[in-house]
């Protein structure tokens, strides 16, 4: 009997929390809404949302010893995934509203504001998926949810060959800006699975199943 995945969703006071864990549960997982650090350092997958404003995101991961947890299990090759907010952090900084805050920096490169003439990007919009990808895996055509005002817009981190290149996924709204990024056991979208629907649900299978 095939055992099932557990996943932690990271509960550090942002993020659509409880959503997230009902969509992992009806993609296959068995998820966990959490704080305690052991239990996020040990599940087969980690689940960091993000919600809001990127210094107080960043301030209440900090708080709750979120970024020791990614980089220990990234160090040990463990999953991590990134939602909205969750993924904007992964980047060396973000600058908002003349706020310039530093991020977790496992990416380099920075989260700045969409140029487009309405913000913010609400709604459904189509992706590009990146040679490789495993999240996009039969969904390459969907549509997916966003909400959001700030992305990143430029790919900066240069991977050297036998390390496997990125998949990168694009979107454009006014211009192009990171929709999704699969990098070894760091993955993130940022739109939001869990309002898409069932692209959302299979993109979540898609990561899931790479867990096991």
């Amino acid at each position: 009997m095939t055992r099932t995945p557990t996943v932690a969703v990271f509960d550090y006071d942002s993020g659509n929390v409880h959503s997230a864990v009902k969509a992992l549960v009806a993609a296959g997982a068995d998820a966990v809404l959490t704080r305690d650090r052991k239990v996020a350092q040990e599940a087969d997958g980690l689940l960091v949302p993000g919600v809001g404003a990127f210094a107080a995101v960043r301030e209440a991961l900090h708080a709750h010893g979120g970024d020791e947890i990614i980089d220990r299990r990234l160090a040990g090759g463990r999953p991590v995934l990134g939602i909205c907010v969750g993924m904007q952090v992964l980047f060396s900084h973000g600058v908002e509203r003349g706020l310039d805050t530093e991020g977790l920096g496992e990416w380099p490169g920075a989260v700045t504001e969409l140029n487009a003439p309405v913000l913010p990007h609400m709604g459904w919009n189509t992706v590009e998926p990146g040679d490789g990808s495993v999240l996009f895996r039969g969904i390459e055509d969907e549509r997916f949810y966003f909400v959001h005002s700030y992305a990143a817009q430029s790919w900066e981190l240069d991977v050297i060959p036998p390390f496997p290149q990125p998949a990168l996924t694009w979107t454009t709204y006014g211009d192009p800006f990171l929709a999704a990024v699969e990098n070894g056991p760091l993955s993130a979208t940022q739109f939001h699975p869990e309002k898409s629907g069932e692209a959302g649900i299979q993109l979540l299978r898609n990561w899931i199943g790479s867990l096991r």
